[in-house]
């Protein structure tokens, strides 16, 4: 579940996790993206939004033992989010809310899951393209993920947050796309969204330095067409405003003393980009 870009309320001081916190964090993150991969073969032609809630739902409390943390979430200003995880189809750019809606040949939905496991968050997000998905669908898909992973190969002490949000900025807009504005990545730990934010846009060298301990989220929203946004009544389900496609992918990731760990990978995940080298 994204940040509200500029919540400065919500985002004061950085912590830097100790080893303890680490380790927590490395299960919530395992756990949370195994739940994508238990839901990737419920995700097709046919099923309603509502029924990959309650599975995934099920799943976490009573498979995994962990907490849905959007349930009840409800920052200032908001009521409370009423399910276990965000469903956002085709121009829902993030916060979509689970219901009725059922998915048809064509469509593409992102899964944003995030649980809670002792005390600890682990937030993570994945696209589905379901039946025969359009060029544009499949392209924006593509370059959506490769915008996250090459703003995850910035990551490293002495890097900046700037660098991050300028390259994942500088391979959509060349793509002909754009970048959600409004919402961001942020920090997460025993805090569901804690500093710093993580900006997918901007100029290198600048925002934060970072520091080895410090975990946050990168999870670019890309946009097909404009980056404007529109806010549904619901209050939560944010849209593209020119009604184009949007799409996203999310990891949380670890500053380690000489790079980083995304520790949101799991079995199921989808192949990284042959252009990243994994320490």
């Amino acid at each position: 579940m994204q940040a509200l870009a500029n919540d400065k309320k919500r985002m004061e001081a950085i912590t830097i996790k100790t080893p303890e916190d680490i380790a927590g964090m490395r299960i919530a993150g395992k756990l949370a993206s195994e739940v994508l991969d238990y839901i990737t073969p419920f995700v097709k032609v046919g099923v309603s939004t509502g029924e990959l809630d309650r599975l995934c739902h099920e799943f976490m409390v009573n498979v995994q033992g962990t907490i849905p943390a959007p349930l009840n979430y409800c920052p200032p200003g908001y009521t409370p989010y009423p399910k276990a995880i965000c469903t956002s189809v085709n121009d829902v750019i993030c916060h979509g809310i689970p219901g009725d809606k059922v998915l048809k040949d064509g469509d593409s939905v992102n899964l944003d899951i995030t649980v809670i496991k002792n005390g600890y968050h682990g937030d993570t997000s994945r696209m589905f393209l379901l039946g025969e998905p359009s060029i544009l669908s499949k392209r924006l898909n593509a370059i959506t993920y490769e915008c996250m992973w090459l703003g995850i190969d910035k990551i490293k002490p002495g890097a900046h947050l700037g660098d991050i949000g300028h390259v994942i900025q500088q391979h959509a807009e060349r793509a002909g796309y754009s970048i959600v504005r409004e919402f961001c990545g942020h920090g997460i730990g025993k805090i569901f969204h804690e500093a710093p934010q993580v900006m997918h846009y901007g100029k290198p060298g600048t925002m934060e330095k970072l520091l080895p301990g410090m975990i946050f989220t990168v999870e670019p929203m890309v946009n097909a067409g404009r980056r404007e946004i529109k806010e549904m009544p619901d209050g939560w389900t944010i849209k593209t405003k020119d009604r184009s496609l949007s799409a996203q992918w999310e990891h949380t990731v670890l500053v380690t003393e000489t790079g980083y760990e995304v520790l949101t990978l799991s079995a199921g995940y989808p192949p990284i980009p042959d252009f990243i080298k994994l320490a």
